[in-house]
């Protein structure tokens, strides 16, 4: 992924407020360095952030042989996993989970909007 790339997934609409969480799952090709955006979200709370997140991973991981969707499966249903990201986003950190299958990357994350990035 490019630093322009980076930059322009990181742009957030303007009124959001320091408790939002800026979300976001994209695709990406380290072969080719292409990035595709698969959808983003500004939720209003950390918990509201983590259920996109795991509904994105559903739909990807329907897509994906079962062998490469384990992972995010598995993540969808890791409660201590997600308590551990809650806690993360409620101190304004980023949070993020990176699958693969093959030759794409999948990267889906939450910014807090009041936290430095």
């Amino acid at each position: 992924m490019t630093a322009h790339d980076q930059q322009t997934t990181r742009r957030l609409p303007l009124g959001t407020t320091a408790a939002d969480c800026w979300c976001q799952a994209i695709a990406y090709t380290p072969a080719d360095g292409r990035t595709f955006q698969l959808g983003h979200h500004l939720a209003s709370t950390p918990r509201l952030a983590m259920r996109w997140l795991h509904g994105r991973a559903r739909d990807i991981a329907d897509q994906l042989d079962p062998t490469a969707a384990r992972p995010a499966r598995h993540w969808i249903h890791d409660h201590a996993e997600n308590e551990r990201a809650l806690a993360t986003l409620a101190r304004g950190k980023p949070y993020s989970f990176a699958l693969a299958e093959e030759a794409t990357r999948y990267i889906l994350s939450a910014h807090p909007t009041g936290s430095p990035r």
